[in-house]
């Protein structure tokens, strides 16, 4: 029988599993990924599970027949993210790309990865931030490195405890005058004290961003306003000397 996104995007969430748990190596995890979106029935993807265990039985299979409560296919989206003076978040069930690419100045961007199928073992995460702020959620089970250039900016990551095999996200880029946040929660997990606080203080930002870009817009359009009168003034000189 033909396999739909759905079986092979569970398939794929086992093998991440396996990953996250040592059974395979990040190799072979990147080998049968490949595999995996490449199958086309059912038999394709018995093999790929074949020697992994399972809650349900001594040799396991993951379900590869229709059902009503399958997890949906990831959704694939933009490899980039952009905010400037404003905010941009992804969360849910996303396929995470290779590399995605995320731009803020003066705003903020979310990043929730608990529900995310990862394309691969690593990825990477690439910033460029002015003034900006990214929050990142990571389910338990994930690896997250910073090698980020920071100037007059931070990064917040949680303590890596986590198997040297487990899937990576790498954070590469350049934040100058911003920050990254990263926390590791559960699905469905309430955020901390500290975490609201920081939510606080993000929209406190995003307030004064609002009041500086309105700001400039005044300014912008007084200067305009201005340079048009001059213009005025300079024409109704110029018709005086031609009627003298």
């Amino acid at each position: 029988m033909r396999a739909s996104d759905a079986d092979r995007d569970q398939v794929a969430d086992r093998l991440r599993e396996a990953l996250a748990e040592g059974r395979i190596t990040p190799e072979e995890h990147a080998e049968r990924i490949d595999a995996v979106y490449r199958a086309k029935t059912y038999a394709d993807l018995d093999p790929l599970l074949a020697d992994l265990p399972s809650e349900q039985a001594p040799r396991p299979k993951v379900r590869l027949q229709k059902d009503e409560a399958a997890l949906p296919p990831p959704v694939r989206q933009s490899a980039g993210l952009v905010a400037v003076f404003s905010g941009a978040t992804r969360k849910g069930r996303w396929l995470v790309e290779p590399t995605t690419n995320v731009s803020c100045v003066f705003g903020g961007v979310d990043l929730d990865f608990r529900q995310a199928v990862l394309s691969q073992g690593e990825v990477t995460v690439n910033v460029s931030c002015l003034f900006g702020g990214i929050d990142i959620t990571v389910p338990p089970g994930v690896r997250v490195t910073n090698s980020a250039a920071m100037v007059f900016g931070g990064a917040d990551l949680p303590d890596d405890v986590i198997d040297p095999d487990a899937p990576l996200i790498r954070l590469t880029g350049m934040v100058i005058f911003g920050g990254i946040n990263v926390r590791r929660r559960e699905i469905g997990e309430k955020r901390s004290r500290h975490d609201r606080q920081l939510e606080r203080h993000r929209r406190h930002m995003e307030r004064i961003e609002e009041h500086h870009e309105r700001m400039l817009e005044r300014h912008t359009d007084m200067h305009r306003r201005r340079d048009e009168r001059r213009e005025r003034l300079r024409e109704l000189r110029a018709e005086r000397r031609r009627h003298r």
